[in-house]
């Protein structure tokens, strides 16, 4: 049976929802409280339904830098990850563009987990069955979550740095079958880089008003999607000069020399320059040991009073950084802490990174790493884990992407892969163009109005 659209928000509503009435925002943030209420579609924002950016800024006792590490926070998103953002707007265009409604089919989502963990969400939400295709091996919280929400789950072989197997899946079952299925797979989807460029772009470049000289030097963020990236593209809009890091896995290298091996870090490093990826928008590169944002997500997770005590940060400092990181955070910190090394940033300079969800999501990685060195770690390990990996990040294995050809490396890599999905290899080339990027971004001036269209009336408080 087909039903009508759910209300939700347009691309202008989730980078600032105080285009909202207040009495609706008022309720959405009511509806925090109860995770399936479909008023939640209107906490899809980085503000919480305010003004305000979630984000934390690190104390130097921890980074080690004189720049201000900013940490845009997606905990607080429905569902507990910003990832909820590119799977609602894909459905939203989706409705508003192409005549979805809940009941015509069933949304399949590829992905290693928060993807899946957003695309189940947001289907139970709007009313739409949900399918999530994702390797065996992924930690035990995402699977729970995915079903928690009503999502079923076709599980491929292998783990993080095998996507490209859940790809492989995701065409020759799904895609195969349009009658059936609506297939958002975040490594090629447009609404992905829209969402990214216009919500998170603004929401990095507010972040850090009255910190430092109130710009973004620096954008670092791993690419799982590269959908995030995207940010970067609206930053250099601002700050031509702004430079746009992507971060890997030592451990799976494919962007910086090929690699293909497994790795640890959920949710990045996955075999392949996706689709959304502006490559020629990306300044530098950088691997970050996949053993290192476990270790460094325990320091912060379990060795609050060795932060204090040992490091010199302040309890506020350390309670504040609790229950917040999961690995691909750390990574992500790491990162940023590099960069700002790597750029020698000062104290005006203000690099921003993304937290795309918290701790809740990995308890089980932690119970992996005691199984890994015979126990929990005692308060020398975590403070060894947290000087090493945090204050001694090192300079080594980063490449600069401007130089020696490397964009058309990448280029080349997209253009090698994606035609085996069914992608015109002209279609590919265009990709190389910024012209290209800017004119997919165009498409939210589109979108919005038809979204808000087909939405209606907006829902009583």
């Amino acid at each position: 049976m087909v039903m009508n659209v759910v209300p939700g928000p347009t691309y202008a509503e989730m980078r600032d929802p105080l285009l909202l009435p207040s009495e609706l925002r008022a309720a959405a943030q009511a509806a925090l409280g109860d995770e399936l209420n479909p008023l939640n579609l209107f906490n899809i924002n980085w503000k919480n339904t305010d003004a305000s950016v979630e984000k934390i800024v690190l104390p130097r006792a921890l980074t080690g830098v004189d720049a201000n590490i900013v940490v845009l926070s997606g905990r607080n998103y429905p569902s507990g990850s910003m990832k909820v953002g590119p799977a609602y707007v894909t459905l939203a265009e989706a409705e508003a563009l192409h005549g979805l409604r809940p009941g015509d089919k069933a949304v399949i989502g590829p992905s290693t987990g928060n993807f899946g963990i957003g695309t189940a969400y947001i289907s139970r939400l709007k009313g739409y069955r949900a399918i999530v295709v994702m390797p065996d091996n992924m930690s035990d919280e995402r699977y729970e979550r995915i079903r928690q929400y009503g999502g079923d789950l076709d599980l491929t072989p292998g783990t993080e740095s095998d996507v490209i197997l859940t790809l492989e899946r995701t065409h020759d079952e799904y895609v195969s079958r349009p009658d059936d299925y609506i297939v958002l797979a975040q490594f090629e989807l447009l609404p992905n880089y829209r969402f990214h460029r216009h919500v998170t772009g603004d929401a990095a470049a507010q972040a850090v008003r009255g910190i430092g000289n109130g710009r973004v030097a620096a954008f670092v963020s791993a690419p799982g999607s590269a959908g995030t990236l995207a940010a970067g593209d609206y930053l250099k809009t601002l700050w031509p000069d702004t430079c746009i890091v992507a971060l890997e896995p030592r451990q799976c290298s494919t962007l910086f020399d090929g690699g293909q091996g497994q790795h640890r870090i959920e949710g990045i490093g996955d075999k392949m320059v996706t689709l959304i990826h502006n490559v020629f928008n990306t300044d530098l590169l950088m691997l970050i040991h996949d053993e290192d944002t476990v270790r460094g997500m325990e320091a912060v997770q379990a060795g609050t009073d060795v932060l204090v005590r040992r490091l010199g940060l302040s309890e506020t400092e350390a309670m504040g950084l609790r229950d917040k990181l999961g690995p691909s955070c750390i990574c992500n910190i790491v990162g940023a802490i590099k960069t700002a090394k790597y750029l020698g940033l000062g104290r005006e300079d203000n690099v921003v990174t993304i937290a795309t969800d918290s701790y809740d999501r990995y308890p089980s990685v932690s119970r992996a790493l005691y199984e890994r060195i015979g126990g929990r770690p005692d308060d020398d390990q975590l403070e060894t884990w947290a000087k090493s990996v945090f204050l001694g990040a090192s300079l080594g294995e980063i490449i600069d992407l401007n130089r020696g050809g490397h964009h058309r490396r990448l280029q080349e890599m997209k253009e090698a892969l994606w035609p085996r999905f069914g992608y015109a290899p002209e279609a590919i080339r265009r990709m190389a163009s910024q012209e290209y990027w800017d004119g997919e971004y165009e498409k939210i001036w589109e979108a919005d109005p038809l979204i808000e269209e087909v939405r209606g009336e907006l829902p009583a408080a």
